[in-house]
Parts: C-alpha cells; sequence; structure tokens
C-alpha cells in the first residue's frame, strides 16, 4: 500500500518538473557575471535558473552576491552577451 501512495504522489509531481517544463536559455558567458574570473576557476562551476536564465557562477559565495540584485544581473548578462 505504501508503495502505491508513493507512485501517486510522484506521478503528480512529474508534469511540474518533468519534459513539459520550458528550457532555460544557456549562460552565454565564459566568465563568472559577478567575479569576472573563467567559470572553472574555482573548481568546478555552480549553476542556478533565475526567470527562464541559467546562471553559472565560479564559486558559490558568487550565489550571495548576484541575489542581491536579481534583476540588475540578469541585465548585466544580457549587455555582456550582446556585446
Amino acid at each position: 500500500m505504501r508503495h502505491l501512495l508513493a507512485l501517486v504522489a510522484v506521478s503528480f509531481l512529474v508534469p511540474a518538473f518533468g519534459a513539459d517544463a520550458p528550457a532555460a536559455k544557456p549562460y552565454p558567458l565564459k566568465t563568472c557575471i559577478i567575479s569576472d574570473e573563467p567559470l572553472d576557476g574555482h573548481g568546478e562551476p555552480v549553476s542556478k535558473v533565475y526567470e527562464g536564465q541559467e546562471v553559472k557562477f565560479c564559486c558559490k559565495p558568487c550565489i550571495k552576491k548576484f541575489d542581491k540584485d536579481v534583476a540588475g544581473n540578469l541585465k548585466k548578462i544580457a549587455e555582456k552577451a550582446g556585446k
């Protein structure tokens, strides 16, 4: 019975997180938008999605800095990508 309940619960989550979700726009830069360092400068890059835009960071501390001004930083990415 528990397995059946778990299966039913998961089936409700699949549409919300499955293939129907729109893909995020790929991050267009080779550097971290916060530190301007190469994405692999501190090991494996960290990635998050904001308002449909993938953003890659060189390290976790840069995420907190990005979160202080999400709209401004997304605009900065768009401007740098357009150059």
